[in-house]
């Protein structure tokens, strides 16, 4: 049964819907077409698009360069610039990822500033998405090791506030910019229960790691109740059908364990940095699949 509530002529409208809440985000700038007639190839073209090409060199002429997106690669590159200049001299780092609506009294929240505590006691700093629920458990538990707590925020169309538990704090209108500074600057992914957004980080990283193109860093679940059903259909659904090939199931790990996510974290990081010292060269081929 759709749950989309927008509406047209009665019926339900699945695509496009208006948006009502909020201004309009540089991500949906970038991300938008305007809309356009379709035209058969065979069909001659209308009154209103011939009066249309007829204007379109005046519009032009009078149009404001800096709303188009050429204009818009300067605005993405300074937030590449911003990032890698802020980012560069943070310790080693695990980026941690999960619902933003969770609360204090969520027994994930205590799971995630516990988890954060443990690992910033390791030496790495911790970064998130900046906001709240399992974002600002997580840069909690990173102030309470005592280590770097950094935090990267999202525009949205509803306005989502820093955490108060910040030592770094970096905002991005891009979603892709954003999410090249998780993957560039952590050691390793924890991911606790959250929504599209969580997946999204979740399954870049897999595919980064899948198609060799950073090192094959741990990518730890945590609650194996909530992500049970995801790890089965991996195995049953993409693996039985030679979706994927084995190496590429076993590329996460499921963990309930705080303790035991800081071991793994800290034996992973301890063995690539032994390696790249030896030998950097063998250490990327063996590192990266």
């Amino acid at each position: 049964m759709s749950r989309n509530n927008n509406r047209k002529n009665g019926k339900p409208s699945r695509f496009r819907p208006n948006r009502t809440n909020g201004p309009v985000t540089e991500d949906e700038r970038l991300l938008h077409r305007p809309t356009q007639p379709l035209v058969r190839p065979t069909e001659p073209l209308s009154t209103e698009q011939v009066k249309e090409e007829e204007h379109a060199l005046e519009r032009a002429l009078h149009f404001d360069f800096t709303i188009t997106d050429p204009w818009r690669v300067f605005r993405i590159m300074s937030e590449f610039v911003e990032g890698f200049d802020t980012l560069s001299h943070i310790p080693p780092s695990v980026a941690i990822f999960g619902s933003a609506r969770v609360k204090p009294e969520d027994p994930a929240y205590a799971a995630a500033v516990e988890t954060a505590r443990l690992l910033a006691k390791a030496g790495f700093g911790i970064i998130t998405g900046g906001g709240p629920g399992i974002m600002e458990a997580a840069n909690k538990g990173a102030q309470e090791g005592e280590n770097t707590s950094i935090g990267c925020n999202i525009e949205l169309p509803f306005e989502q506030k820093p955490n108060p538990y910040l030592d770094i704090s970096l905002d991005f209108r891009y979603f892709f910019v954003r999410k090249t500074m998780f993957v560039k600057y952590a050691e390793a992914f924890v991911i606790f229960p959250g929504g599209f957004g969580t997946m999204d980080e979740l399954f870049e990283a897999l595919t980064l790691i899948q198609t060799k193109k950073v090192s094959h860093f741990p990518v730890i679940l945590y609650d194996s109740k909530y992500w049970g059903g995801l790890i089965n259909w991996i195995q049953d659904v993409m693996l039985a059908s030679e979706k994927i090939f084995p190496e590429d199931a076993g590329l996460l790990c499921l963990c309930d364990d705080p303790q035991e996510i800081c071991r793994i974290v800290i034996e992973a990081y301890q063995e690539g940095y032994s390696q790249e010292r030896v030998n950097p060269a063998v250490h990327r081929e063996q590192s990266i699949r």
